[in-house]
């Protein structure tokens, strides 16, 4: 099976100093006459766990740092990238098709293109990446292969929840999970909670989702709260809407970027309200063929651009 493995550079590995025998021996004859104080075993710990502690984060440290450090592809700027990239995935059927293959065969070599862009999301700076997984209308497809991608989900979550937690990936997933399998709903709470507190790169995964239900429920939400007088009518604006929104569960809820693959040339009910003022980027190239190259060329792409947000550059 592909999954998320992502190797560690061996200059970014953390490893902990051992303490090194001498290469003499130290002889004296006064060395009884020495004495030391006692150090008591829990005080003795203590001061063993506290070593340990500043080593450990010191090393963390530096590994946050050379990550920081690493240098761009050249043409890209390390203060204009984007803070949040959105992907939608597609083209993985057709992939397959072209190979004479079954479509589970693409959906598998999807996942090793995700895989890449994650990493190179987390060594390059970008803080989001959210991803377009399984749309809200995607149950409408066959059973079998709707079958097959929650089963394929389920196993990436059991495989790499070890892996996120270690590379300082936090996992969140949005959409309506009530249709999702109560296992794969046990996962998505654990993957959830395991990582919440890492900040390398906050990768959110867009499941049984949809932009138009995403923007319903937040206005439902902000309806109820004015029928139990907790609100005001005019009292509703864009920031209350966006906090009602499921994307609230990060610091960028807007992507600056979104990539599409495939030759599609639409959004598919992605993000809709997040995405008002998102540069768009589109590829022929199917998703499973995405690579390192491509990436880059998006990522210029949007460097190079003027967003001006309605008004005017002086």
């Amino acid at each position: 099976m592909l999954s998320f493995r992502f190797p560690i550079p061996a200059d970014h590995a953390r490893s902990i100093p051992k303490s090194r025998r001498s290469s003499f021996t130290f002889r004296s004859n006064r060395i009884d006459s020495l004495s030391f104080p006692p150090i008591s075993i829990p005080r003795f710990q203590k001061l063993l766990a506290a070593t340990n502690d500043v080593v450990v984060a010191e090393e963390e440290g530096r590994e946050v740092n050379l990550r920081e450090e690493e240098q761009l592809p050249d043409g890209l700027r390390r203060e204009l990238m984007p803070r949040h990239v959105a992907v939608i995935m597609d083209g993985n059927v057709r992939w397959a098709q072209k190979r004479g293959l079954p479509s589970q065969a693409g959906h598998e070599a999807g996942v090793q293109s995700l895989r890449q862009l994650v990493e190179l999301c987390g060594r390059w700076g970008i803080k989001v990446l959210t991803v377009f997984a399984f749309s809200f209308d995607n149950w409408a497809r066959p059973q079998v292969e709707v079958g097959f991608l929650m089963s394929l989900f389920e196993r990436v979550i059991k495989s790499e929840l070890l892996t996120f937690e270690r590379e300082g990936i936090r996992v969140s997933v949005i959409g309506n999970l009530s249709r999702l399998p109560e296992q794969l709903q046990k996962l998505v709470i654990e993957v959830t909670e395991t990582t919440k507190k890492n900040s390398v790169l906050h990768f959110i995964v867009a499941v049984s989702y949809s932009g138009q239900y995403d923007i319903v429920q937040a206005c439902k939400n902000i309806a109820h709260k004015v029928k139990d007088g907790l609100v005001e009518p005019e009292d509703v604006d864009k920031s209350m809407i966006e906090q009602e929104l499921q994307t609230n569960c990060t610091e960028y809820p807007y992507p600056d970027l979104l990539i599409r693959t495939s030759g599609e040339l639409r959004v598919s009910n992605f993000m809709l309200w997040q995405m008002a003022y998102t540069e768009l980027c589109f590829f022929s190239t199917l998703w499973p063929d995405f690579g390192r190259d491509d990436f880059v060329e998006a990522l210029r792409s949007f460097q190079q651009r003027k967003r001006r947000y309605g008004g005017r550059n002086p």
